[in-house]
């Protein structure tokens, strides 16, 4: 009786690559707060984002806090054409910083993606973020 030896190959082949089509057209703006951290400095530069929604009828809103010692004047947010309102900083890393939303000038708002909220004393919360 002959035996035949059965041989057995194998190919490898290199698994499809993935085609990823990017857009051309923006993707929404992050809304809240937006961290990035920095490997060349000691910062982390942070966009603070106003939605519309919380000031529907406001001509400006200033960003107010720790950062730039409660000044109204210090840090004007810009408008972006979807009615939020917007501003980057960078703070320095490993700190919490107390901050508030001023809006025309008399009413004050809360961010509504702060890391937590404090006290203050004149009755009210602050919002905090942690750089």
């Amino acid at each position: 009786m002959t035996r035949t030896k059965k041989i057995t190959t194998t190919t490898k082949t290199k698994p499809a690559r993935k085609t990823v089509k990017h857009s051309r057209t923006p993707t929404a703006t992050p809304r809240g707060l937006v961290k990035q951290f920095l490997k060349t400095r000691p910062v982390c530069k942070v966009t603070f984002t106003l939605p519309k929604e919380a000031a529907p009828e406001a001509e400006t809103v200033c960003l107010m806090g720790e950062f730039n010692g409660w000044s109204p004047d210090a840090t004007l947010m810009k408008r972006r054409k979807d009615g939020d309102f917007w501003v980057s900083l960078d703070l320095e890393k490993g700190r919490s910083y107390r901050f508030r939303y001023l809006i025309d000038g008399w009413k004050f708002e809360n961010d509504w993606q702060a890391d937590r909220y404090e006290a203050n004393p004149y009755g009210g919360d602050d919002s905090v973020i942690e750089a």
